[in-house]
């Protein structure tokens, strides 16, 4: 095959884990190893035009996307120290990259509308401060339709795979384990249901088994526990639908924090 003759390189999909608000500052092992992600995807990408993300930050009763050439940064919690309010996550919005969004989700049958006044929620900004520190990729942010389950935010990602081979960046921010309830602080042994949920989500992402991952709430254990909403579980189906076929599962982080909350974060990485 003649080098013209190869596919345009494609651009992996991202899940991270977003954590507590306090990842921002308290990166643990997770941030280092998303910012050396996001070097090596800068190195192998140097035209990355941008990052569709979507956070459970922002749920809509219909789907959004974000459409402001400059989102402000949203501190969309309270009762944290001081300095995390001063944080900022300056990258511009993407206006024409979300009509291309907007656009692709409309011809899928979705009835998707801009938001120009959308800022970012710390389910974008705070993963984003690790993946670019730099804030200097473009950022549009979709939200997280209400009601909507694993097949039908699956199918938003599916809407968008061919973004991928266009530079652009599809990431779903969520979290791999969110049981506030359990949020007791410190540092203590990871609760064995949060490491038996985890890997069996990685075992079915290694099997590419979508059946079992559709179904987890009925099949995966302490699936409920785990999850007592599936808000923040949702967004790893838009990171799935966009990688498609593509389920080579490269794993960034496995770190638990907090004893609950699990910061598991893997790029879906095209299979050759």
């Amino acid at each position: 095959m003649s080098p013209s003759a190869h596919p345009p390189a494609t651009v992996p999909a991202l899940f991270v884990s977003h954590g507590a608000p306090l990842f921002a500052i308290d990166a643990g092992t997770t941030g280092p190893a998303l910012t050396q992600w996001g070097q090596s995807l800068r190195a192998q990408f140097p035209d990355l035009r941008g990052v569709v993300i979507m956070s459970p930050h922002w749920m809509a009763r219909s789907p959004q996307v974000m459409t402001g050439p400059q989102p402000e940064t949203w501190h969309d919690f309270g009762g944290f120290p001081p300095e995390l309010y001063q944080l900022q996550y300056p990258a511009s919005g993407a206006p024409a990259l979300a009509q291309e969004v907007l656009a692709l989700l409309q011809a899928a049958g979705v009835p998707a509308q801009g938001d120009a006044a959308r800022p970012f929620d710390h389910g974008a900004w705070v993963p984003l401060m690790h993946l670019f520190p730099e804030a200097d990729v473009p950022v549009v942010q979709v939200a997280l339709p209400v009601g909507a389950g694993p097949a039908e935010v699956y199918a938003l990602g599916a809407a968008l795979r061919s973004l991928r081979a266009q530079g652009v960046l599809v990431v779903g921010s969520g979290s791999m384990t969110h049981n506030l309830a359990e949020f007791f602080g410190g540092a203590r042994e990871p609760a064995p249901y949060v490491l038996e949920f985890s890997r069996w989500i990685e075992d079915a992402l290694a099997r590419g088994d979508m059946a079992a991952l559709l179904n987890y709430r009925s099949q995966a254990p302490h699936a409920h526990r785990a999850h007592p909403t599936e808000d923040h579980f949702l967004p790893i189906f838009f990171a799935l639908g966009a990688a498609g076929d593509d389920l080579h599962a490269n794993y960034l982080s496995r770190e638990v924090m907090y004893s609950m909350l699990s910061m598991d974060a893997f790029a879906l990485e095209p299979v050759h």
